[in-house]
């Protein structure tokens, strides 16, 4: 059998590696060494500011540094930033800061892996063909998207003059494209190139016209031949990193590719995956589309960090962080704060430690991770370790496919934001808008009850009101719509913003 080492290619100071290759390869040889490492998701509370983080890729480079001081044989998945978001890097990114921080975080920070540049083009050049389809009278409505990295109020609504009528087109964040969310989902390119087909490039007539019908789809899966393979790199103290796909858990998945943690679960014993946003989001993403309907392994243990501001400051805001943890051990998943110090800040551990106990936490983990990295909390890790030494390997979760839309998104609310069924609120047009996802999905060959729901949100709450009181919050149900290529069905609920930013944050 082939080792890793014959899948693994340099990409400038970092490598690239063919993860479909390589777990193609241990498929074919069942009996060959692997490993079958536990995952242990990080997630984060819900922040008070969209552009706040917690410090969950800061958290989750201090975590393996850590417990590999430990004697664990730990890496990380990260996801990729989104470059214009972050203003390349000056505000979070996929690189950490501080002593817990990568090798090279400029390539991270600044998009310079590629793949979302590439996806970027794959999917814009489709917009292109679904434009030349219009000319060609082969669609009357172009519904494929074109995408951007970059902040533009521009870009939020755009008209082309096409001589004979005025046509709207839409522009999304690269993260909220179709197409990346195809990536993340796909475990080989013969997968990619069928899921591209299955996009709906617009209608004809009323009736969903797919890409496989006039597109030669190896121009789209040959620009993605680099951006589907993770790359390979390093924090600053030498553990395993592997960096691949899009932010954005409240948009979006928010999740790496499920073929980067397949293959990072295949050699190390413990693999962190880090999931976009809060709990709410990118855990909720992980936990109810990539494992519970495409097969991902559930995860073992969860941390779940938050800064003592965050957490303990607003307290209208206070039930938030309690009720992540609570979730997600309700789940039997061994779930363990962690709470990431700003300067200043120390003095607050013996209050903090003592609130935790309080609110039935298992030990917290405390530490200004920025500053002192994995050094600072290794000594404070033998419950995680006892967790990732006794808990067993979880079952497989079932699937909701063949739920209604509506009872999905109920049974959402309630356990991820708390929300009981009877206040999931229809906004005046959401039925019309289902049902018209409906009538395409049917109209392109597709049952909508047999796509995984993604739920749009904003990143900054969990309700239409986080501040109000517990018997008053509410949901509502905004706007659908399916991407039967990536096989999601996407809903506004909250406030979202799927379009290019108006600025940089």
């Amino acid at each position: 059998m082939k080792t890793i080492d014959e899948f693994t290619m340099p990409y400038g100071v970092v490598d690239k590696i063919d993860a479909f290759g390589y777990l193609e390869e241990l498929k074919k040889n069942p009996d060959a060494p692997r490993k079958h490492g536990k995952i242990l998701l990080v997630t984060s509370d819900t922040p008070l500011k969209a552009s706040r983080g917690e410090g969950k890729t800061t958290a989750t480079i201090a975590l393996i540094d850590a417990l590999r001081e430990r004697g664990i044989d730990a890496a990380a998945v990260l996801r990729q930033p989104s470059m214009g978001i972050t203003a390349a890097g000056s505000k979070g990114g996929a690189s950490g800061g501080g002593k817990s921080s990568l090798e090279h975080p400029e390539l991270a920070d600044w998009g310079l892996c590629g793949e979302m540049a590439a996806i970027e083009n794959a999917q814009n050049l489709l917009a292109s063909f679904a434009e030349k389809a219009v000319d060609d009278g082969l669609i009357d409505t172009v519904l494929v998207p074109r995408v951007s990295e970059v902040p533009s109020r521009m870009l939020r609504a755009t008209v082309v003059d096409r001589g004979k009528a005025n046509v709207p087109e839409r522009t999304v964040l690269t993260p909220a494209s179709e197409l990346m969310q195809i990536v993340v989902l796909s475990r080989s390119m013969e997968e990619i190139s069928e899921r591209v087909g299955n996009m709906i490039a617009g209608t004809k007539d009323g009736k969903a016209v797919l890409f496989r019908e006039f597109v030669d789809l190896w121009r789209i899966t040959n620009i993605l031949t680099d951006a589907v393979k993770p790359v390979k790199t390093q924090t600053q103290q030498g553990s395993p990193v592997y960096l691949h796909c899009g932010p954005f858990g409240n948009v979006s998945l928010g999740i790496p590719s499920l073929v980067s943690v397949e293959m990072a679960c295949s050699l190390h014993d413990v693999v962190v995956v880090e999931a976009g946003y809060g709990a709410d989001a990118g855990a909720q993403k992980w936990l109810d589309i990539a494992c519970r309907e495409y097969g991902a392994q559930w995860p073992s243990f969860a941390v779940i960090v938050t800064r003592a501001t965050t957490w303990r400051d607003d307290p209208a805001l206070q039930w938030r962080y309690p009720f992540h943890v609570k979730h997600l051990e309700n789940l039997d998943i061994p779930t363990f704060p962690l709470i990431n110090l700003w300067d200043g800040e120390d003095g607050e551990i013996p209050e903090l430690r003592e609130e935790a106990k309080e609110l039935g936490f298992r030990t917290p983990i405390i530490g200004n991770l920025f500053r002192d990295g994995g050094e600072g909390i290794a000594d404070q890790l033998d419950p995680l370790i006892d967790a990732i030494e006794n808990h067993p390997m979880p079952s497989a979760v079932h699937s909701h496919k063949g739920m209604s839309l509506v009872e999905n998104l109920r049974w959402t609310a309630e356990k991820a934001y708390g929300v009981p069924r009877e206040r999931v609120i229809f906004k005046d047009g959401f039925t019309d808008s289902l049902l018209s996802a409906a009538r395409l999905c049917k109209s392109a060959g597709f049952d909508i009850t047999e796509l995984a729901l993604l739920a749009v949100k904003s990143p900054a709450t969990m309700t239409d009101d986080d501040t109000a009181p517990a018997d008053e919050r509410t949901v509502t149900l905004k706007k659908v719509e399916p991407h039967t290529g990536a096989g999601v069905v996407q809903v506004n609920l909250t406030t979202s913003l799927t379009t290019p930013m108006p600025k940089i944050v």
